[in-house]
C-alpha cells in the first residue's frame, strides 16, 4: 500500500475522503499530515477545519487529530475540555487507502457506520448501530463485511475503554504536534 512514509513533510495537505458502500460522498475534510509511526499515519485538522457531506456541515471547534492506520478503523482525537464532549471518535471503516494528489495526499475509505465514541468524562458508547441495520439491507453488506464491522467494534470498544495502543498517550501527543505545526 502506497502511503505517506515518515520522510513525508509535516504540514503536506492530506484530503480525508470517507465514502458510503454505494460509493457515494460521506464526510470530507482538508487537513495537514503531521506524521506516521507504528500506528499509521497521523493528519490533523486545526480549530475551524471544514467538513462536509451531503446535507450537513460543521466547522471544528477544536484541535482534532485523525489516525489513519492499515486497519478497519478511524479515530479521531480531539481536544475538549467540556466532560460531555466527544473526546475520541472512532469510525469503523474499510482499510483506508491512499493516492498523491497534486498536492499532497487523498485518503479514502468507506464508513461502516458503527462508531465507537468516548465522552472527556470517560463515558464509552457504541453509536449508529440502527443505520448498521439499516444500510446492511439497502446496500446489501456482505456477510464477511458485517461480520468484521462487528469484530473491529467490539475490539476498539476493548482497545478504548483499556486505554490500549493506540488508544493510551499516542492522540494527545500527536495533538501537540499539530498545535507545533501551526
Amino acid at each position: 500500500m502506497t502511503h505517506p512514509d515518515s520522510s513525508a513533510a509535516p504540514g503536506t495537505p492530506v484530503h480525508a475522503d470517507y465514502r458510503k458502500f454505494d460509493g457515494t460522498p460521506h464526510w470530507q475534510a482538508d487537513g495537514l499530515l503531521l506524521g506516521v509511526d507504528e500506528h499509521g499515519v497521523w493528519v490533523g485538522f486545526p480549530t475551524g477545519t471544514h467538513f462536509e457531506r451531503p446535507g450537513a456541515a460543521f466547522d471544528m471547534e477544536c484541535d482534532s487529530v485523525s489516525l489513519f492506520p492499515d486497519a478497519g478503523f478511524t479515530p479521531a482525537f480531539n481536544d475538549v475540555s467540556d466532560p460531555e464532549r466527544v473526546q475520541v471518535y472512532v469510525d469503523t471503516t474499510t482499510p483506508p487507502s491512499w493516492s498523491r494528489t497534486e498536492h499532497g495526499w487523498r485518503v479514502t475509505m468507506i464508513d461502516l457506520d458503527l462508531d465507537v465514541v468516548r465522552r472527556r468524562n470517560g463515558f464509552i458508547y457504541v453509536d449508529d448501530e440502527d443505520e448498521f441495520l439499516d444500510h446492511q439491507k439497502e446496500f446489501g453488506y456482505p456477510p464477511d463485511l458485517v461480520e468484521g464491522a462487528e469484530s473491529t467494534t467490539r475490539a476498539v470498544f476493548t482497545a478504548l475503554r483499556d486505554a490500549r495502543a493506540p488508544f493510551d498517550d499516542s492522540g494527545w501527543r500527536w495533538l501537540a504536534a499539530l498545535r507545533d505545526l501551526a
